[in-house]
């Protein structure tokens, strides 16, 4: 039996079955934000990525005590580099300036490269480490979507409704919020739990952007708390 929870959001009131939905942690690692990771040396802020660690913590025990399904994702990519495209392909060129597959020594003194799978690089962030029972994907574009089992995962649990947390809004979180809508599946992108990268030059971001094309055509946005309150709420009772 279905339980409808509805919860305020943006353009208006949305509702979720929590037995038909999936908590989404797009890309939360090491590369994106922390010190020494692949955005921290390209000289880029990773404060607001960082930030988000606390608020998808509270986020996740929730989902958790309601058994909800989670779903992490990863960027990564073959060591050679062989499932980023051709040297003249868009997604290849665009991480080159990243240094993409360079050799580098991690935090902890270990070596590792930068945004290949099995390294510390792409590890997700420790306070973020998924629990047995929290699926994993690991990815080699922007969309969790692409070429990836993700569809086949969410089908097989009959998820209707995935809930987004991640980095960054604009990209990753984006990207496959789009790719699901196109799947029909309902999303609800959490504010406060995404955040963008802010260009030095310029002190602008695409967050906001983002989240003004999602509410308009591609889903719903939603405060954090209020899909705990809505969680806890259930649990009572229930």
């Amino acid at each position: 039996m279905e339980m409808q929870l509805s919860i305020p959001a943006r353009p208006e009131a949305v509702s979720f079955d929590p037995s038909r939905t999936a908590v989404m942690v797009i890309d939360m690692q090491n590369d994106f934000g922390c010190r020494g990771g692949m955005f921290d040396r390209a000289g880029l802020d990773v404060v607001p990525i960082a930030h988000l660690v606390q608020p998808i913590s509270r986020l996740l025990e929730a989902a958790r005590r309601n058994a909800l399904l989670i779903v992490y994702t990863r960027q990564e990519h073959n060591a050679d580099l062989s499932d980023a495209g051709n040297e003249d392909a868009p997604h290849r060129i665009k991480h080159k300036r990243l240094n993409i597959g360079a050799a580098v020594v991690a935090p902890n003194g270990i070596q590792s490269q930068i945004l290949v799978r099995d390294t510390w690089n792409t590890a997700i962030i420790p306070e973020l480490e998924p629990q047995p029972g929290d699926a994993v994907i690991s990815k080699h574009r922007y969309s969790a979507f692409f070429e990836t089992s993700l569809d086949t995962l969410l089908r097989a649990r009959r998820i209707n409704t995935l809930i987004f947390t991640g980095a960054t809004t604009s990209i990753c979180v984006e990207s496959t919020v789009r790719d699901a809508t196109f799947r029909d599946y309902r999303c609800i992108v959490l504010r406060d739990c995404t955040a963008e990268l802010i260009a030095a030059d310029t002190m602008r971001s695409n967050h906001e952007a983002s989240l003004l094309a999602i509410e308009l055509l591609f889903g719903w946005t939603a405060e954090s708390e209020a899909v705990i309150d809505a969680l806890s709420r259930s649990a009572k009772a229930g």
